[in-house]
């Protein structure tokens, strides 16, 4: 009986976004999806469209973002019966949770900086425990890869401005992280990479709040179906030519 690979992707909104559409191509690609995040609605309804489109998806809904809840939700994937016969090899794992806090510095609360805290650096310190257990299981595969661990960042990961203090500490944080995981990993033949998306993505949120010329000009926003793309660019890459951090942004983005 052959074993399928697995795709876990924590953050997917409202099912518009970047962490989705990976889970849409994913499942295209042949690979079981699992989709963690906090709307256990959003999830659902994600998973039932990716099943019927003939992909194999299951929803597992996290309470909040702590270390514990996060970590749990990799046992919980793994006791999971799938609809098709066959185990699963977690194969590739993304981060796409993160809380966003845009605000001058002495605005800044406490609970802010522990919400942006926790969902960037903690919960993703955990995310990554559980999928780098899971990946250190593994045979090489086709590419010499154990699997692939990929992250979600932002512009605030490498520069802070005048409203970004919060943020910008998470995303730094997340970064540090993921640089970390893949020298020390490097050696076991996991893949590690943080991509950097500099720029708005078009998602049903900025439909309805940005205008007309922006949401039609490819140059000046994001796809998230292109991000994916990108995402599984990297998953293919072989042991020979790996990329650690990938900085995505449109053509006419400002830089």
């Amino acid at each position: 009986m052959s074993t399928r690979p697995l795709f876990v992707v924590a953050g997917i909104g409202n099912g518009s976004g970047t962490g989705a559409a990976a889970a849409r191509l994913f499942a295209q690609k042949g690979y079981r999806v699992a989709l963690v995040a906090r709307n256990a609605d959003h999830l659902k309804r994600l998973a039932g469209e990716i099943n019927d489109a003939g992909g194999e998806a299951a929803a597992f809904p996290v309470e909040n973002y702590s270390y514990g809840a996060t970590l749990s939700v990799f046992d919980n994937i793994a006791a999971h019966k799938w609809s098709s016969a066959g185990s699963s090899s977690l194969r590739v794992a993304l981060w796409n949770a993160g809380s966003g806090v845009w605000k001058p510095f002495l605005e800044v609360t406490d609970k802010d900086i522990e919400t942006s805290l926790q969902t960037n650096v903690t919960a993703a310190f955990a995310f990554s425990r559980g999928a780098i257990l899971a990946f250190k299981q593994n045979e090489l595969d086709e590419r010499g890869k154990r699997g692939t661990l990929l992250f979600t960042g932002a512009t605030a990961a490498i520069r802070g401005n005048v409203t970004t203090s919060a943020f910008a500490a998470g995303k730094f944080g997340l970064r540090a992280l993921s640089q970390s995981l893949a020298k020390e990993f490097g050696k076991e033949n996991i893949h590690v990479s943080h991509a950097i998306i500099d720029g708005g993505i078009l998602t049903d949120r900025s439909l309805s709040t940005r205008g007309e010329a922006w949401v039609n000009n490819a140059d000046v926003r994001l796809d998230a179906n292109s991000i994916a793309k990108s995402y599984l660019y990297l998953v293919e890459q072989d042991r020979s030519a790996w990329t650690w951090e990938l900085d995505l942004r449109p053509a006419h983005e400002k830089w």
